[in-house]
């Protein structure tokens, strides 16, 4: 069985688990501990930046199935080159933390390229959907990725910086808007949906809930100091996602 086809087999059980280290981290220590700590927790993915240098580093450590995240096509299909299992078009805080957007259209256009690039050469295709563009948006730009051939939509959740709360209101806030965006798509497309943006083992159940068959979480682990932490936090991931496959398999 390859890297990917085991991730394949846990998005088909609606349990799979990717660990994101960020797409502006370039904390090399940083994103070891990540990826440590997820291999060790059996999650099923690592999403890490496509900084070359990173990516043959990473690639050299672990045996999982790598996603590597940017919005530059090149990045992505270079990113296969050194040895990336899966691309993702997004996630899209870094734009959003120098206050620039996506629109749908640029999405999409940003995906073709991708494909066009790609040729022959099929590799696991995630893309993102932008969680501050309508949800009659989203469905449309979902429905023509999937006429695409794209293997995997992510949702998120995103506020401009004057509307979001502080603290924990906030996470929560996001948390709302990514479950209720899968709820949404979950229901318009037939591909595999990722949840991510402020994922953590209070909102991971939702998540499930909605529909999604997989989960991305990010800053609620890349943040902590130690591996030790780091593991039990993905560990309960894990676990939450486990126990929704019971679920999946006692309702067939």
């Amino acid at each position: 069985m390859s890297r990917m086809d085991l991730f394949r087999q846990h998005l088909s059980e609606k349990r799979a688990v990717k660990i994101i280290a960020g797409i502006d981290n370039f904390d090399i220590e940083n994103i070891k501990k990540v990826v440590t700590s997820a291999e060790n927790s059996n999650a099923s993915a690592v999403d890490i930046c496509a900084k070359e240098e990173i990516i043959k580093e990473i690639r050299s450590m672990t045996d999982m199935p790598i996603f590597v995240s940017s919005i530059v096509p090149e990045e992505l299909i270079r990113a296969v080159e050194l040895g990336a299992d899966a691309i993702e078009l997004g996630n899209f805080d870094a734009l959003y933390k120098k206050g620039i957007s996506l629109s749908a259209d640029e999405v999409l256009d940003l995906a073709k390229r991708t494909l066009e690039l790609m040729g022959n050469d099929k590799v696991f295709f995630c893309v993102t959907i932008p969680g501050e563009i309508s949800v009659y948006e989203q469905i449309e730009l979902a429905r023509k990725l999937e006429a695409m051939g794209v293997d995997l939509i992510q949702t998120e959740g995103h506020f401009s910086s004057d509307e979001q709360a502080d603290g924990v209101r906030g996470l929560m806030e996001r948390a709302e808007l990514t479950i209720s965006n899968t709820i949404e798509l979950s229901k318009n497309i037939d591909l595999p949906i990722m949840t991510a943006s402020s994922i953590n083992s209070v909102t991971a159940p939702f998540a499930f809930a909605a529909g999604a068959c997989a989960i991305g979480a990010g800053s609620c682990i890349n943040k902590m100091d130690s591996t030790i932490s780091m593991m039990a936090t993905i560990r309960n991931l894990v676990d939450i996602a486990a126990k929704n496959a019971e679920k999946v398999i006692e309702l067939v």
